[in-house]
């Protein structure tokens, strides 16, 4: 499947919280979270090599208002409710229009 909407967010953990952030953020591939749906055709967490509090996560989705509506369940309000005491400031986003690319893990 072709995301037709996506974005980038940079979040900023709290000095030493790091491992904390990314650790949750896993949780969103979990059976039940937002990164588990069908629509989630991105997931990628990843590290700033110069700064382990900093995380970037990059984000696929079928639409925009699949994305919308998958943020407003339960489950990804839980999530987001548990990262917004370990940032140190506002997340960072860029939103886009994927075109085409390749993702193996």
């Amino acid at each position: 499947m072709i995301p037709d909407h996506g974005f980038s967010a940079t979040l900023t953990a709290r000095p030493g919280m790091g491992d904390r952030l990314v650790d949750l953020l896993l949780t969103g591939l979990n059976e039940g979270s937002p990164g588990a749906s069908h629509e989630c055709v991105v997931y990628l967490v990843s590290r700033s090599a110069s700064d382990a509090d900093v995380v970037h996560v990059i984000e696929g989705w079928t639409s925009e208002s699949a994305h919308h509506r998958i943020f407003a369940s339960e489950a990804a309000r839980a999530i987001v409710a548990r990262i917004d005491p370990l940032l140190a400031k506002e997340p960072a986003y860029t939103d886009y229009v994927p075109v085409r690319g390749k993702a193996a893990f």
